[in-house]
């Protein structure tokens, strides 16, 4: 019995195909009360008086909410869960984040307040009812102006706008290496800022239970746990039994919905208040002033080739910005997750790496679809097609001087990790002959007569996926294991429920999760539910990001069948008498060697 590689119907697609799947907007609690956030039009303003009244006394507003409000609650900061040391070992810098702003608001979107209303338009009409006094101030918006003299300063104690100033490699050795370089090729090149834009927007829904006390979150989220985690820890301040947190169907996240956001604890904690649940989702336009950003990059880079065309030394200096607030991972993504995969597929002697993390009076960035990889990529790919335009030189034949050897694997790289395998050279060549690179020239000259134009490009690249293990991204500056959690729960009738802290929004994962278990336990995977999203139901996870789920996710998965079949093998040996030695494990049957006695899971 194969699952794995065999074609499948995918489990999951007939409720989303035919709209029977449950997305957090499709959740709708009895007495439901509607919230709608009010924004600052500004990007750099101190708040002062915020008139609520008329807003209180409009029709259908249940309870109209500031940042005074929840401060004076108690109510704290959305916490960065990663750590980056500067050159000097200072630790970076890291103001507080609050979920609503007390005293300015710092990028345009910044929430100002919140109206709790019977129907989301009460609440919109209501929230035009507020009245902020903001006394606005210079704005810098731009990395390279806000390093400048005299820039206006997003943060009193960031001094300069710089929140770390961060270095990986051997800067002498690449200096040395450049200078006496035959060429040097050196260019300047942007990765402009994005925003995430999922199929699903973000949504969230408060609920207070008064006779147990818990907090529940039902919101469109990529990691339950993590939200759970640091909403009670840092920002609600209530221990972690009394939050639940659930993540139904997800519409698309890319990592933008990875991490806590200030509607979801402020939903959260204005249930209690009102003592009803309390239902916000984002506007479209809304979302691209409040989901964190990607990219944002200014990079100069310089890489250093001898006379045959081979690389001696890529000498690479970022600017990343962090936006106004640093958001959970965004600290890690223009260090950890770029500086270390900036050896490419080459074997460059000499690297080094330096990045300044800027604030701006912008909206936050963090992880999104690959979260700093497709950054690395970028740089390194951009300066060898440079190179070889500069030497005149054909792009596969420099990349294929330069690549990595398939025999020199194991290959520890410049910039701390180390490759296990490899044939960059094959796979270039299955590449060239897919894509008829040898007869190009041919094609782009018959295009050029109809007057056409007509391009080919190269790029090749290294992924790193997983963020694990845990005591690796802890050295790195993780301020949480990033491991993952699964159980395996076989029932007296031999089906089988798994529970994984992975959770899926749009992978398939209830089908190949499924695959997984069908096929090491032998059972069919009918016989196989896939549980996930709810923070009562597994008691932990580290959610789905950074490609994880089947290479951290999978492996808990195996481990936790492991331990199912080596249980299974002591009861068998019991019910046939036999030595637990003798039991052998096939397609879901448990058998004693060299005889026809056998269990099937289900008896067992």
């Amino acid at each position: 019995m194969t699952s794995i590689g065999t074609p499948v119907r995918r489990r999951e697609d007939y409720r989303f195909l035919t709209g029977q799947g449950t997305y957090t907007d499709d959740i709708n609690r009895p007495g439901q009360l509607y919230a709608y956030f009010l924004r600052s039009p500004h990007a750099n303003a101190r708040l002062g008086r915020i008139d609520t009244a008329q807003a209180k006394s409009a029709p259908g507003v249940v309870a109209v909410f500031t940042g005074q409000d929840l401060a004076a609650e108690g109510i704290g900061g959305l916490p960065c869960g990663w750590l980056i040391n500067s050159k000097d070992g200072s630790p970076m810098k890291e103001p507080t984040h609050p979920v609503l702003p007390v005293d300015r608001v710092r990028h345009v979107g910044d929430p100002v307040a919140v109206v709790i209303a019977d129907s989301l338009a009460q609440a919109r009409d209501a929230a035009e009812r507020i009245v902020a006094d903001y006394a606005v101030e210079p704005a810098v918006v731009d990395i390279v102006a806000a390093l400048k003299p005299g820039a206006p300063q997003v943060w009193p104690e960031a001094p300069g706008n710089i929140c770390y100033d961060w270095q990986l490699g051997d800067a002498a050795a690449v200096e040395a290496a450049l200078g006496k370089a035959a060429r040097v090729v050196k260019l300047d090149l942007v990765n402009n800022r994005l925003v995430p834009n999922a199929m699903e927007p973000r949504a969230s829904i408060g609920e207070y239970d008064r006779a147990t006390g818990e907090h529940t979150l039902y919101t469109s989220s990529q990691n339950p746990h993590l939200i759970r985690l640091l909403m009670s820890a840092y920002v609600l301040h209530i221990p972690e039994s009394k939050l639940r947190v659930v993540a139904p169907d997800v519409g698309g996240g890319f990592g933008s919905k990875i991490y806590p956001y200030p509607e979801d604890a402020i939903v959260t904690w204005a249930a209690g208040k009102v003592r009803k649940p309390v239902k916000w989702t984002a506007e479209r336009s809304e979302s691209f002033m409040s989901d964190a950003h990607g990219r944002d990059h200014v990079t100069h880079v310089e890489l250093g080739l001898d006379r045959d065309a081979r690389f001696l030394a890529l000498k690479v200096s970022t600017i990343a910005n962090m936006g106004a607030y640093l958001s959970s991972f965004a600290t890690a993504v223009p260090t950890y997750l770029y500086g270390t995969l900036l050896a490419g597929t080459y074997t460059t002697p000499a690297i080094y790496v330096e990045t300044k993390a800027v604030f701006t009076n912008t909206v936050p960035v963090d992880a999104y679809r690959g979260a700093g990889r497709p950054e690395a990529t970028f740089v390194v790919e951009r300066i060898v097609d440079l190179a070889a335009d500069e030497l005149g030189m054909d792009p596969a034949e420099l990349r294929r001087r330069n690549f990595v050897p398939k025999d020199a694997f194991p290959y520890q790289t410049p910039v701390a990790l180390q490759y296990d395998s490899g044939d960059y050279q094959t796979t270039l060549e299955m590449a060239l002959q897919a894509a008829g690179y040898a007869e190009f020239e041919q094609r782009r000259q018959e295009a050029a007569r109809r007057g056409k134009l007509r391009g080919i490009g190269l790029t090749s690249y290294i992924e790193a996926c997983g963020v694990a293990p845990s005591a690796v991204a802890g050295a790195l500056g993780a301020r949480a294991g990033l491991y993952e959690s699964a159980a395996v729960r076989v029932h007296p009738t031999g089906s089988v429920t798994i529970l994984t802290g992975s959770h899926a929004h749009g992978q398939g994962h209830e089908t190949t999760f499924a695959q997984l278990v069908a096929d090491g336990l032998g059972i069919p995977i009918e016989s196989v539910e896939i549980v996930h999203g709810d923070t009562n139901k597994i008691a932990f996870g580290m959610g789905t990001y950074g490609s994880r789920s089947l290479a951290v996710g999978g492996s808990a998965l195996v481990k936790a069948m492991d331990k199912i079949v080596a249980k299974g093998k002591k009861i068998a040996a019991h019910l046939m008498e036999a030595s637990l030695a003798d039991i052998e494990v096939k397609d879901g049957k448990f058998s004693v060697a060299g005889t026809d006695k056998s269990k099937t899971l289900t008896d067992i």
